[in-house]
C-alpha cells in the first residue's frame, strides 16, 4: 500500500514494540493505512476505490465470507443484467 518506512512512521504509536520485518506486523500497518484513508465517496473515483477496498479484502478472506462476497456481487450483476434486459425490452417495444 505504500512504502514500509513510510508507514512505519506513520504508524509509529501504534507499532511499538512489534518487529517491523514480521509480515502480520506489516499487515497490521496495512490496515491501519486502509482504516484512516480519507476519500470522497461521492465521486467516481472514490466510488471505485471503494469497490477496489471490498474487491481486495473478499480476495483475502476464505470460506463462508468468501462465500457471502461471492453471493453479493453475484446478486449485483444479477440486479444490473435484469434491468439491462428490460430496458432494451421497453426499447425494442417502442421501435417496433
Amino acid at each position: 500500500m505504500g512504502d514500509s518506512k513510510d508507514e512505519n512512521e506513520k504508524f509509529q504509536e501504534e507499532l511499538i514494540g512489534l518487529d517491523p520485518h514480521d509480515p502480520e506486523t506489516k499487515a497490521f500497518a496495512d490496515h491501519l493505512d486502509r482504516m484512516q484513508r480519507h476519500r470522497p465517496g461521492y465521486t467516481v473515483e472514490g466510488y471505485l476505490e471503494g469497490v477496489q477496498d471490498f474487491a481486495d479484502s473478499a480476495n483475502r478472506t476464505t470460506g463462508h465470507q468468501r462465500l457471502v462476497a461471492v453471493l453479493i456481487v453475484g446478486l449485483i450483476l444479477l440486479g444490473v443484467l435484469l434491468t439491462i434486459w428490460f430496458a432494451l425490452g421497453d426499447i425494442l417495444a417502442i421501435i417496433f
